[in-house]
């Protein structure tokens, strides 16, 4: 699987909680996280208890302050494994509109901005074939983050986002 460690104040400093398994609510092993190092395995990290709230996805490395995962504050109150890291199969199709419906467009690579790429900057559903990704909020992989595993994604609703907009992603691969 994966082990992550969690310490409540900066720079691997204060309580430490060490994981190697999903938690669905992380509240009763620490009140705040303020650095985290990510042994083996991705993560995803989430604001709030089941899994909702902000999403942050890490990949093996020392993250000593919230800066580091593009945090907005220090609550992470779930996290799971990302378990479809391994193979060399990535593939995502993008629809402009809710429903696969619209126009289309499909990738097997990461995009740095998709506005510059294909000229849309809202993107309404999309079918992940293969491969786990994480879509970003702003070009160069900049502002909210979603992870999208293998599914059907209806709407943009489907994957945590309050708006259509994405502006560049990337697929997840164990380093």
């Amino acid at each position: 699987m994966g082990k992550i460690a969690f310490f409540e104040d900066k720079n691997f400093q204060g309580r430490t909680f060490e994981c190697s398994s999903d938690r669905s609510d992380l509240r009763s092993y620490f009140s705040r996280c303020n650095s985290i190092k990510v042994e083996s395995g991705c993560w995803v990290l989430y604001e709030r208890p089941n899994y909702t709230g902000n999403q942050y996805i890490l990949i093996p490395g020392d993250y000593p302050d919230q800066q580091w995962w593009m945090g907005y504050n220090d609550s992470i109150k779930s996290c799971r494994a990302i378990r479809n890291v391994y193979g060399n199969s990535w593939k995502i199709r993008f629809y402009d509109k809710q429903d696969f419906g619209g126009q289309s467009a499909e990738y097997v690579n990461d995009c740095p901005s998709i506005y510059d790429d294909i000229k849309v900057q809202e993107i309404y559903s999309c079918v992940v074939m293969d491969g786990a990704w994480v879509l970003y909020e702003q070009q160069n992989y900049h502002g909210h983050q979603y992870f999208l595993e293998p599914g059907e994604y209806h709407s943009y609703t489907d994957w945590g986002a309050t708006s259509p907009a994405v502006g560049s992603f990337r697929m997840i691969k164990e380093f």
